[in-house]
C-alpha cells in the first residue's frame, strides 16, 4: 500500500477573474485586489489531490481521512488570467497505531518559474 515518492500527471489551470473574484468575496476579500494567498488551496490542492484519491494503488479510504495538517509556501504570487500547472507528490506514507499518515505535496509553476508548494498530512484510520 506505500506510495511514498509517487507523483501524479501535471495538471493545468487558468486562474479565471470570475472565479477568483468569487472565491475573494466568500472570503471577505477585495476582488479587485488580484489573486488572494488562499486560493492556493484551488489550484494546488483541489487540482491534483483528486488524483491521490482515485488512485487504486494508493488505496486512500476518504471515509476514514482527516485532514490534519496545510501549509503554502510561495515563490511569487499568481496574476488573475495566469496559467499554472501543478504537479502533486506523495512524500510520505506511514503506519502507526492503526492509523495512516499520508503526506502530500503539490509544486506550482507557470511559464515564469515556480508559483507555490503547499503541503499537506492527511491522517487515514485503519
Amino acid at each position: 500500500m506505500g506510495v511514498a515518492g509517487k507523483s501524479y500527471p501535471p495538471v493545468e489551470l487558468t486562474l479565471e477573474a470570475e472565479q477568483v473574484a468569487a472565491f475573494a468575496r466568500v472570503i471577505g476579500a477585495d476582488p479587485g485586489a488580484g489573486v488572494p494567498p488562499t486560493y492556493a488551496a484551488v489550484y494546488a490542492l483541489f487540482a491534483t489531490f483528486p488524483q491521490l484519491l482515485q488512485d487504486s494503488e494508493a488505496a486512500v479510504d476518504f471515509a476514514h481521512l482527516v485532514h490534519a495538517e496545510q501549509e503554502f509556501s510561495w515563490e511569487r504570487h499568481p496574476e488573475v488570467g495566469e496559467t499554472v500547472t501543478a504537479v502533486g507528490t506523495v512524500t510520505g506514507d506511514d503506519s502507526r497505531r492503526n492509523l495512516r499518515f499520508l503526506k502530500y505535496e503539490t509544486a506550482v509553476s507557470a511559464e515564469s518559474g515556480p508559483v507555490c508548494a503547499s503541503r499537506m498530512t492527511s491522517v487515514i484510520r485503519a
